[in-house]
């Protein structure tokens, strides 16, 4: 049985990062070249955030309860992006100090001989 669970877990996963639009966003924005679009793709949380607050609004005023499904998946997407702008920050700063300590090398190495 948990050979079975964890099958269909690691399926699920799979599914769900390589079909849904916002983790292949997430997943070009980890990328060396996607770095720098992290901290724009924070603005994308606030279209989520708004979706949610209607989506509540609607099952709140006596809607379906499914949108109370919509709001959890908006406030998710909404705190993916919002995370993803720092994380990506941090990891260019790292790059980029990175990159110039490896210039830095080069240059030295390149004097030295």
């Amino acid at each position: 049985m948990f050979r079975l669970i964890w099958a269909v877990s690691v399926r699920t996963r799979y599914f769900l990062r390589r079909y849904m639009p916002t983790n292949m966003l997430l997943d070009a924005i980890r990328t060396r070249r996607g770095l720098r679009w992290g901290v724009p793709a924070m603005v994308l949380a606030i279209p989520y955030l708004y979706a949610a607050s209607i989506c509540a609004q609607l099952a709140e005023d006596g809607g379906p309860g499914w949108l109370h499904l919509l709001v959890m998946l908006f406030v998710w997407n909404a705190l993916k992006f919002a995370f993803i702008g720092s994380i990506s920050l941090v990891l260019l700063i790292r790059v980029c100090l990175r990159e110039v300590s490896c210039s830095r090398r080069a240059v030295d190495v390149g004097a030295a001989q």
